[in-house]
């Protein structure tokens, strides 16, 4: 363990799990964000348009997810995760209304695929049988050289569901992180993947009981703050080299750098990350959901792909949204409110609405892109990196995200990196 200081560049939720599993350690922690706010890409904020609090994005949890359940347990956070007590997808196809529900069974055994009135409809046991191509090891094969791409299992569940994860066109997509998907949600169970999402906002779950936990063991958090250079020397860092600052990293001191690839690399040049991005866009809508509404429903051939049920709040998300993050906020918010009142059985005239777009949301799951992923450790003793870019395992998710941040802090905790 440091005997000193570990400085934790970057208040993403990478960031904020590894600080909170440090202090949690009793580790002395400096927190340094360059954002005015913590969250990243995982933030709230007040709309000064809808005047109320949004998230910039839905974030989709499953009730597998380890690392996550984790670290709201230690922030004191886990109930502000909501979801049904059993695995249930809810599904509209916008062009003929046609609507089903997944409901698999929450054991191992997936009797549910053999009951017709639980799987998706027009497909039989055999088409799901197939998906055990998908659970060992895929090397740097893409998902359609593993498995069809195509049929009613494919555009009705695995697409959806596949897309939100990767974030990518997930028949080009690497089949290692959609392999990795499976192996620890639909291959457990349907206790495995159970749908959580933040109520009443992101920050509420994941950030502010986080901020104070850290506040309550001593832990120094500086947002706004943007840290320019890491002096780095052949075997370690010396220096932090901030807006009219200089931090000097002692003997004993050490740097976890959880920040964006982009930034990561121009703070460290020779780091290798992806390179290519995918966007996601957000349409928040300010209307009442109708009593009853499915707190999740998956949108089929329509712009809009899930659409999520609040107090007093619809919202919408598309990833791998590169088609249309171009597209003005207008016309983006009329195409998927089109989509919400045909969920919904709602009439055309659109509520008060706000677009958020994100560019670079996440890297694109690839091949390619997978393999520049780097790991944890680096050349410097005294610097491992985190963030859902790294080797995670993973795609690029709230869960690949916090494993990151535990990973980075672990290392910290098991060797003297100072």
């Amino acid at each position: 363990m440091p005997a000193g200081k570990v400085y934790v560049i970057g208040a993403g939720l990478a960031g904020l799990s590894a600080a909170v599993r440090l202090a949690g350690r009793g580790v002395v922690v400096e927190l340094i964000e360059g954002a005015a706010q913590a969250g990243g890409r995982c933030r709230s904020y007040l709309d000064p348009v809808l005047g109320v609090t949004i998230d910039n994005g839905n974030h989709l949890v499953l009730s597998g997810n380890h690392a996550t359940f984790d670290y709201l347990g230690a922030i004191g956070a886990q109930e502000r995760l909501v979801g049904p007590e059993e695995a249930v997808f809810d599904f509209c196809d916008v062009r003929d209304g046609r609507r089903w529900r997944i409901r698999p069974n929450p054991g191992p055994v997936g009797w549910w695929i053999f009951d017709a009135e639980r799987r998706v409809p027009d497909t039989s046991p055999a088409d799901y049988l197939a998906l055990l191509a998908l659970v060992g090891p895929q090397g740097h094969r893409r998902i359609e050289q593993v498995i069809a791409t195509k049929g009613p299992l494919w555009e009705r569940l695995l697409e959806p569901l596949l897309l939100a994860a990767l974030n990518t066109d997930p028949a080009t997509a690497s089949a290692a992180l959609a392999a990795a998907v499976i192996r620890e949600t639909l291959a457990l169970g349907g206790r495995a993947y159970r749908p959580r999402i933040a109520d009443p906002s992101l920050d509420a779950a994941f950030i502010a009981p986080a901020l104070a936990f850290l506040e309550r063991r001593g832990a120094k958090v500086r947002l706004g703050q943007r840290v320019q250079e890491v002096v780095a020397h052949e075997s370690h860092v010396s220096a932090l080299t901030l807006p009219g600052e200089t931090i000097a990293v002692g003997p004993s001191e050490a740097v976890l750098l959880a920040t964006p690839p982009w930034a990561t690399q121009a703070l460290l040049p020779e780091i290798i990350a992806p390179d290519v991005f995918k966007a996601i866009v957000n349409g928040h809508f300010q209307i009442a959901p109708p009593a009853g509404a499915p707190r999740m429903v998956g949108v089929i051939g329509g712009a809009a792909q899930w659409v999520f049920a609040f107090d007093g709040r619809v919202s919408v998300t598309v990833s791998g949204a590169d088609a249309m993050v171009d597209q003005d906020r207008d016309s983006l918010a009329a195409t998927l409110w089109a989509d919400v009142a045909k969920v919904y059985g709602l009439g055309p005239e659109m509520p008060p609405w706000q677009i958020v777009k994100e560019r670079r949301a996440t890297f694109a799951a690839t091949p390619d892109q997978t393999a520049k992923r780097p790991g944890a450790r680096t050349r410097w003793r005294n610097l491992v990196l985190a963030g859902d870019w790294t080797d995670t395992g993973l795609p690029a998710t709230i869960e690949g995200a916090i494993r990151s941040g535990h990973k980075a802090a672990r290392l910290m905790l098991e060797s003297n990196l100072g």
